[in-house]
């Protein structure tokens, strides 16, 4: 079992940055793939970014590229999402989630944070 809970998340205004945290515990931390995913309000969930257990690869939305950077801290069991030029449809809850394997589908997730919202005022 892994228990994931996300922090940082609050109300920002566009074009301002915003630093979510992802506390991981239970199982070993490094053999799982680690992924954030939003949800607005009315919408699905979606990808927004994954990175491999070294860390060297990471993955992300194309809506997100080049403005949100995913990293993790092997060491502290932490990952991290890292969000600058925020814009108002960047506003949603967002998930910390856990998968063997990269995964961009919600059902082929195995683990979810309980979520954070982030609020991007325009």
């Amino acid at each position: 079992q892994v228990q994931l809970v996300e922090s940082g998340g609050g109300l920002v205004q566009a074009g301002g940055s915003l630093r979510l945290s992802c506390a991981v515990s239970g199982r070993t931390f490094s053999s799982y793939a680690m992924h954030w995913f939003r949800q607005a309000s009315g919408k699905e969930r979606e990808f927004v970014a994954a990175i491999r257990w070294s860390g060297v690869s990471t993955y992300y939305a194309d809506s997100v590229k080049g403005r949100f950077t995913i990293s993790r801290d092997n060491a502290k069991n932490m990952v991290y999402l890292q969000m600058n030029s925020l814009k108002p449809e960047d506003t949603a809850v967002y998930y910390c989630a856990a998968d063997k394997a990269i995964v961009v589908v919600t059902a082929a997730v195995d683990y979810w944070g309980q979520g954070t919202q982030v609020t991007v005022s325009s």
